[in-house]
Parts: C-alpha cells; sequence; structure tokens
C-alpha cells in the first residue's frame, strides 16, 4: 500500500511541471536600399571592424533599464547572435548597398585593405520609464587610413525612438527604426 501511494504522488507530479514561456529570438535587420553618389572611395577596400564596447559586454541579451542605475535583461527574450556580429552585418551590408566603395570585406578578411571602419557601442539598450520607453542606439564611427595608419574622421550617432510598446518585440522593432536611421547617416557622412 505504501508503494502504490508513493508511485500515485509521483506520477500526479510529473503533470505539475513549471512551464516556461518560450525563447523569443529577434534580430538585426534593415530594409533600405542605401546608394551613395559619390566617387571618393570608387578605387578603395573598406574592412570594417568588429564592433567594440566601452560599457557592457555585447552578447545575445537584450537590455533594458527602469531609471538611469540600474539594467537588467530580459529573460525570455534575446537577440539572433551576438550584437557585435550582428552590427557588424548590419555596416557591411549597408556599405555594400551603397556603392561607395570598390569592395567591402569584414575583419577576418586576409585581403589588404585601403580604410577601416572602427565602431565603438556606447550604448544599445530599452529604456523604460513607466508607460513609454524608448530604443536607444548610440555608436561611434572611426574612418582610418590604413596605408597611413592615421584617423580621417570620427562621428557618433546617437538615436531615441520611441517603442510602440514596452516588450522586447517593441524595443527590437524600434531598433531596427534606428538603425536603418544610423544607416543612412552614416553614409551620408562618409561620402562627404
Amino acid at each position: 500500500m505504501k508503494y502504490i501511494l508513493l508511485i500515485t504522488i509521483f506520477l500526479s507530479m510529473q503533470g505539475c511541471t513549471i512551464k516556461e514561456a518560450p525563447m523569443k529570438v529577434y534580430t538585426l535587420n534593415i530594409h533600405t536600399d542605401i546608394k551613395a553618389y559619390s566617387y571618393k572611395y570608387k578605387d578603395k577596400i573598406i574592412k570594417v571592424s568588429y564592433p567594440q564596447s566601452l560599457k557592457e559586454k555585447i552578447g545575445q541579451n537584450m537590455q533594458f533599464s527602469y531609471n538611469d542605475v540600474e539594467q537588467g535583461n530580459y529573460q525570455n527574450a534575446q537577440w539572433s547572435n551576438t550584437l557585435g556580429q550582428l552590427l557588424q552585418g548590419i555596416f557591411i551590408q549597408t556599405l555594400q548597398q551603397s556603392g561607395l566603395f570598390e569592395g567591402v570585406t569584414s575583419y577576418n578578411s586576409i585581403a589588404q585593405e585601403d580604410y577601416r571602419l572602427e565602431s565603438t557601442v556606447f550604448d544599445f539598450s530599452h529604456r523604460v520609464r513607466g508607460s513609454t520607453s524608448d530604443a536607444i542606439v548610440s555608436v561611434q564611427f572611426s574612418l582610418i587610413d590604413t596605408n597611413s595608419g592615421k584617423m580621417v574622421k570620427n562621428k557618433l550617432f546617437s538615436y531615441v525612438v520611441p517603442t510602440v510598446s514596452t516588450d522586447s518585440k517593441g524595443y527590437a522593432d524600434a531598433t531596427n527604426v534606428a538603425l536603418a536611421k544610423l544607416s543612412k547617416d552614416l553614409i551620408a557622412w562618409l561620402a562627404m
């Protein structure tokens, strides 16, 4: 009788497992076809360096904050790849579509480049304040002449885009809007 009671309890507990919400995975994807009408770099190759971060690790976590001091990561949502790889892909795609350079390579290419585009991520997060929220994107770019080793120019691009909702989907959608703006501004800046 004792064994039957233990088996009954064990089998009834099998149906009481805690179910977690499924993981939502978001990606960075811009839908812009940016063309540059400048011939400044038409015969030059540019290498896009892997983005660096001064504040936080740029992994797959989607970060949010409810105030200026504390921050957290979404538990059931993440980026589809590390943020550095996603951003590098966006920057390469933007430069290739623009036609500004003869060729665009990634940082691990062995091809010799004329210029290198370095980027530093200052902020890439979801700022939630009550019922309103914003996607924050702040990236500094430096264009380096690899023949001389000198910086040609650098610029900080910062965007605050309101989200439609205060959840991870609203954040991902607004981030893609910010990156579309950044891509257009990056090409315009490089073409000057």
